[in-house]
């Protein structure tokens, strides 16, 4: 289980989140959501451990992280960022293979290599495992980062805007790669999206942050005209199809 308490955190002088507290157990996607500038992807780093919260604690199954050790986090914690540009002279295979690194005391060793090819099969990426990551269509690419944040063999994966910026196609290709990894893997799972019909779609949970503090938490029952409006400035209706809710702006 991931257990964020009180977290609070301030670039300077200036607040961006202010005693956010959450709860994610094995096996559970939670979608944090909430307008621009209200703290999403800042929550996200600090779970990561990127950024270190001014106040507050993160327990990962009942241990505090701030008492772990990088390389300890490492194998506990995968976090998928938004897409980066800073790799693109490698292959996919050594792409992938950077998140062996938490295991590795020297050298990478037959294990690693297994590890990483049996990710790529499950993605479906072995075709491109000698491609240069530059040569990768977005939706690709994204999902490189999550088999390198597999390979670490973690037991949270956390994501921040996975679909940014890819087709529809992609979007759902990636989000269903994503859900697939959870409930196969028993991963605890946490994503920033804007999209929230999308959150709807794939999450089990959702976190509405507005201006660095929780406007609700809970399932799919928190998503309402009210929440949303307060939360983001617009209207919308909220219906019910199936077994799922959907969003409609006005």
């Amino acid at each position: 289980m991931l257990h964020a308490k009180h977290l609070c955190f301030s670039y300077g002088r200036t607040p961006i989140l202010g005693g956010v507290d959450l709860r994610v157990a094995k096996g559970e996607l939670c979608a944090i959501l909430g307008n621009n500038g209200a703290g999403k992807s800042t929550l996200l780093k600090c779970l990561a451990g990127i950024l270190r919260p001014r106040e507050g604690a993160i327990y990962l199954d009942g241990t505090e992280a701030g008492c772990l050790g990088r390389k300890q986090r490492a194998r506990l914690v995968a976090y998928v960022p938004q897409r980066e540009y800073s790799q693109s002279h490698f292959t996919v295979f050594d792409s992938v293979l950077v998140g062996r690194r938490p295991h590795i005391a020297w050298a990478a060793g037959t294990r690693d290599l297994e590890i990483v090819e049996q990710v790529l099969d499950a993605l479906g990426l072995s075709r491109l495992a000698l491609r240069s990551v530059d040569a990768l269509s977005g939706g690709e690419y994204q999902k490189v980062l999550i088999a390198r944040a597999l390979a670490q063999q973690p037991r949270v994966l956390l994501l921040d805007e996975p679909t940014n910026n890819l087709d529809l196609k992609n979007q759902l290709e990636v989000m269903q790669t994503v859900r697939h990894a959870i409930d196969e893997r028993g991963l605890c799972a946490v994503m920033v999206i804007h999209d929230i019909n999308l959150a709807l779609r794939f999450a089990d949970s959702f976190l509405l942050l507005q201006a660095g503090t929780v406007r609700t938490r809970g399932g799919p029952e928190v998503i309402t005209p009210s929440n949303i409006e307060d939360a983001y400035g617009v209207r919308v209706l909220v219906e019910e199809r199936g077994s799922r809710k959907v969003i409609l702006t006005l």
